[in-house]
């Protein structure tokens, strides 16, 4: 098992065996499997390509959201939906699949409510979860 790795702001794992569609649809569904939906889907690589016409790796930006959790964080602090959706990162570097997440941590350093750090801790167990389950 791949280890997981701490960023400034988040986590990350490199996916062994697979491609990078494969490693979209293994995080699709691991997110599911913890509640997740994704709102959306920013494809950097083809964006990129149209609007400044340059190069980029296989790079896509999940909007993950766990709908209980938000509703929770939103009743908390009503602001907070500039935070969210939680991102979750699909990237490919060299050959290699990189899977990076947002840690939840951030979004309630920006508040002083001791719910949204409660919230914010369930949210960081759950996104640890999934990518060891990658």
């Amino acid at each position: 098992m791949t280890k997981i790795n701490q960023l400034a702001y988040g986590f990350e794992k490199e996916l062994s065996g697979v491609d990078f569609e494969e490693a979209l649809e293994r995080v699709t569904e691991a997110l599911q499997g913890k509640g997740f939906g994704v709102l959306t889907e920013i494809d950097v690589k083809a964006t990129m390509k149209k609007k400044l016409d340059k190069e980029y790796p296989k790079y896509k930006i999940l909007g993950a959201c766990n709908p209980v959790l938000a509703d929770r964080a939103l009743t908390a602090d009503k602001y907070i939906g500039l935070m969210l959706p939680c991102n979750v990162v699909v990237r490919e570097v060299a050959g290699r699949v990189l899977v990076s997440v947002m840690n939840p941590q951030i979004m309630a350093s920006m508040s002083d409510d001791p719910e949204l750090q409660k919230i914010a801790s369930e949210a960081e167990k759950l996104v640890k979860e999934m990518l060891v389950e990658l």
